[in-house]
């Protein structure tokens, strides 16, 4: 049984987060306040943050949860596992710290945060992916202890480990590991409804004299179809359609490294 987590926001360093704002103000139609020593850029079901510090850094990550009876049961577990989760209960949220220092901090979802207009550039806050030089401890720690299934892995032909996709919920993945000489942030995606409104966002980022970075393509692991942008820290940003969902008997599926893996329709990223 998942979590049952849904992604709702990120925290990320700049050094210069105004400059970050204005771009997704564009690209992922968002709307800026400042928020004290935050600048927050927020959409229909999305929501990005950004601190002055070094770039290409993920500072925090927002999970929301079903209810407050499944938070506190989660919360239990990750005592049991022999995690430290900090509860704010002023905030009602719980927070815990993965190996490369990142905090997750989970609470209760909106029940009105479903509700959308009718708006084919609807596309909500979906995964994430980290880049990192020791992917197992990472894992271990996502599937073992804080409770997400894995779904995927990637490994090389002497079976080391490339990338691993786990879910918090019965999509295929919530985060994604890619192993990489450095750790740091690597994308965000937001889900879209379905391959024409992906169609309809690309034509946006024309329309904005943004051009595609990768895709537009079809992950292996997903099977989503896909493209990525690059805003002015070098972060990817994704809009993604059709992502695989997953019934909780799924095995583990296993890929070869290779281009095809990430792109089984052409050019494809390795970090490593």
């Amino acid at each position: 049984m998942t979590l049952d987590a849904v992604l709702v926001g990120l925290e990320l360093s700049s050094p210069d987060p105004a400059a970050l704002a204005r771009f997704y103000e564009a690209t992922y139609r968002m709307q800026t306040a400042d928020d004290g020593e935050l600048t927050v850029c927020r959409g229909a079901q999305r929501e990005l943050r950004f601190r002055r510090g070094p770039a290409n850094q993920l500072l925090a990550a927002r999970f929301a949860l079903p209810s407050a009876e499944r938070l506190a049961a989660a919360e239990q577990r990750w005592r049991d596992a022999g995690l430290a989760p900090q509860r704010d209960a002023a905030a009602g949220t719980v927070q815990l710290i993965d190996p490369a220092g990142h905090a997750l901090i989970f609470g209760v979802k909106n029940p009105t945060s479903d509700t959308l207009a009718a708006d084919p550039m609807a596309a909500r806050l979906q995964h994430i992916a980290l880049r990192t030089p020791t992917p197992e401890p990472m894992l271990e720690f996502y599937a073992d202890k804080l409770g997400f299934v894995v779904s995927d892995l990637v490994r090389d032909p002497e079976g080391v480990l490339r990338a691993a996709f786990v879910r918090a919920d019965e999509e295929h993945h919530t985060l994604a590991l890619f192993r990489a000489p450095q750790a740091q942030f690597d994308h965000f995606s937001c889900e879209t409804s379905d391959w024409s409104a992906l169609r309809v966002w690309a034509d946006h980022m024309a329309s904005v004299d943004v051009p595609l970075h990768w895709g537009v393509g079809r992950h292996g692991p997903g099977n989503d179809t896909f493209f990525m942008v690059r805003d002015p820290d070098g972060n990817l940003a994704e809009i993604s359609s059709d992502l695989e969902r997953c019934d909780p008997d799924r095995p583990v599926g296993l890929w070869p490294h290779a281009a095809k893996t990430l792109n089984q329709w052409g050019v494809a990223i390795l970090r490593s």
